[in-house]
């Protein structure tokens, strides 16, 4: 890496249904010098020295022994998820490289899913919804919708 020069990160693609996010992309690239997988198979052996860390998001790209024997210059894998369970971390760190990872970084937010689910489960919530907003006759008959409504405690369903 010639001074000046951004240190290179191998990413699965940018967008799209398994690349990294756009925002959270155009963020690294203030850091960072990014390069997809398409674009280090299209030019392995010049890639192959720039590469120094691979940054894994939503479990890919897949790492394996062929990619760590690949990236002769790699420090880190970082991941973005909480878990590292889909990273063999034996084999990674028998290559010298370091693996890191969020820890409790969702904890509280799947605990506010978790008592909402329950509390929703518990009071009904999705049937009170459902009924609020299309009415008995969804349940026992002829679907129609009853938004239009005069009086404000038929649209405070349930309280």
């Amino acid at each position: 890496m010639e001074e000046g020069e951004l240190p290179a990160v191998l990413i699965l693609d940018i967008g799209g249904t398994h690349g990294v996010l756009e925002d959270l992309a155009a963020l690294l690239k203030k850091h960072f010098h990014l390069i997809t997988m398409k674009e280090f198979l299209g030019n392995k052996e010049e890639m192959r020295k720039k590469i120094q860390s691979v940054f894994v998001f939503e479990c890919r790209p897949t790492i394996d022994r062929e990619l760590l024997e690949s990236l002769p210059n790699l420090k880190v894998i970082a991941n973005s998820g909480v878990g590292v369970d889909h990273l063999d971390l034996k084999m990674i760190s028998s290559f010298g490289v370091k693996v890191t990872n969020t820890p409790h970084a969702v904890a509280d937010p799947t605990a506010d899913i978790g008592m909402a689910l329950m509390l929703a489960s518990a009071r009904r919530l999705v049937e009170g919804s459902v009924l609020n907003f299309l009415g008995p006759s969804y349940f026992f008959g002829t679907l129609c919708f009853c938004c239009e409504r005069d009086d404000l405690s038929e649209s405070i369903f349930g309280m």
